[in-house]
């Protein structure tokens, strides 16, 4: 007797019986079905721990067993079989919840990685740690929130690509990083990547690698972040920002689970999870014919927004605290607090800048403060905004409806930037160029 139990769905009998092989000498035992009624069948008699099918089967499509599981067998991880080279029948058993994916012909390496991660996620038994831990982390009781922990814990048990959209500041490298933790690749690297930050002419090497030599300054061999990545998960922040030419190699790269580093004749399997994110709109960048509609599609199988603090100012009091809490053992002013003409202060303004924005304010009171009590006079903000109706301009610099004036939205971003306006412009989506403008138009 193996120490766990799997269902393997084929109508070949040679890939039936090379799986069988494989799962038994991992101390898995195995039983087969040619079909899905014989599949069907099994799982009312026997528990399993892992679930293997092709997609094309005599009687049906694997994608019908994928829902059939998901609703009557939903701790059960289950895999799905694709012919090679067809990812978009990869990424629709992903959005149905398959727990990944493996390509014919098998690639053993791939599948004994992907069962062990499967059998590692379906014995985790972490509800309470993994509870405790996305509360600290991700804090607020808004329901927009309880959302966002909801599906961090889901998107943590399979191997899906997310897309994290959501407005600069909001936190979207803390949500990449606790769905990884909560994950089976937990205990590999999580690699997060700038895509903005990384000249152009480098990016192939920076994310391939390269061999010694390969071109002018290359003196050492460089493994690049997709191998630096390897079994964990590769984060792509600003993703938006990549060159068209370098689309078409990280889509290659993606679907072929595979990378050539600059220089090498021959290619390099990886095994990384794929998390991105943008405060731009994808949707608009590919409809701009500035970003690749094949790369979108498979970089966003599944999105997950993170919402912008003016629609949860409800948890204003929890991220002041929380915040407070790490910055009194920072700064050695244990006792210090925001009085309550400070807080309400804080509740009027509509922070441009979301989480990262509110960090910088309180951070701010808490280092120029020389007494324990923060007040009205230690919140340096812009006045609070009109009344909606009441001001010519009032488009909040494309951050909603909320009515503040476009000055007053420019101005807090700017105070809680320190006035460097790369950062300010950055945070308000702007282009420097753009930014300039603005400061032109109202004299700043």
């Amino acid at each position: 007797m193996g120490d766990f139990t799997a269902l393997v769905i084929d109508d070949e009998p040679d890939i039936r019986e090379l799986l069988d092989i494989t799962l038994a000498r991992m101390n898995i035992d195995c039983h087969v079905a040619a079909n899905l009624n014989e599949a069907r069948h099994l799982l009312e008699q026997t528990s399993f721990d892992l679930c293997l099918t092709d997609m094309r089967l005599p009687d049906g499509n694997g994608l019908d067993f994928v829902d059939h599981v998901q609703a009557n067998y939903s701790q059960l991880p289950i895999a799905v079989i694709t012919a090679h080279g067809n990812v978009e029948a990869a990424v629709r058993a992903l959005k149905a919840g398959a727990f990944d994916f493996i390509s014919k012909p098998v690639d053993l390496t791939q599948l004994r990685a992907l069962v062990s991660s499967a059998l590692w996620q379906a014995k985790a038994d972490r509800p309470v740690k993994e509870q405790s831990k996305l509360e600290a982390e991700l804090v607020g009781q808004s329901r927009a929130m309880q959302h966002v922990r909801d599906t961090v814990r889901k998107l943590s048990r399979n191997q899906a690509p997310v897309w994290i959209s959501g407005e600069s500041g909001t936190g979207k490298e803390l949500v990449a990083r606790l769905i990884h933790q909560g994950g089976s690749r937990a205990q590999k690297a999580f690699v997060p990547v700038n895509c903005g930050a990384i000249p152009s002419e480098l990016m192939e090497s920076e994310f391939f690698g390269h061999e010694k030599g390969s071109f002018t300054g290359a003196h050492a061999h460089k493994e690049g972040l997709f191998r630096a990545a390897e079994g964990g998960t590769l984060f792509l922040d600003e993703v938006a920002d990549l060159p068209l030419p370098m689309q078409v190699k990280l889509l290659r790269a993606i679907q072929e689970r595979a990378v050539r580093p600059v220089g090498s004749q021959r290619e390099q399997a990886v095994d990384v999870r794929i998390l991105s994110a943008s405060h731009k709109d994808l949707a608009e960048e590919v409809q701009a014919g500035r970003f690749r509609q094949d790369l979108f599609y498979r970089l966003n199988v599944i999105e997950l927004k993170v919402p912008p603090l003016r629609e949860r100012k409800e948890d204003l009091p929890l991220l002041v605290e929380h915040l407070l809490t790490r910055m009194r053992q920072q700064y050695g002013k244990p006792n210090i607090v925001f009085e309550a003409p400070a807080q309400d202060r804080l509740a009027t303004h509509a922070f441009p800048g979301n989480i990262r924005e509110l960090e910088n304010i309180i951070e701010r009171a808490v280092a120029l403060s020389e007494h324990d009590h923060i007040g009205l006079p230690d919140v340096h903000l812009p006045e609070p905004p009109v009344a909606e109706g009441r001001c010519d301009d009032n488009t909040d610099l494309e951050q909603g409806p909320q009515p503040v004036s476009e000055k007053s939205a420019l101005l807090g971003a700017l105070e809680a930037n320190r006035w460097n306006k790369t950062a300010t412009a950055k945070v308000l989506g702007l282009t420097y160029r753009q930014l300039r403008y603005k400061l032109q138009k109202f004299d700043l």
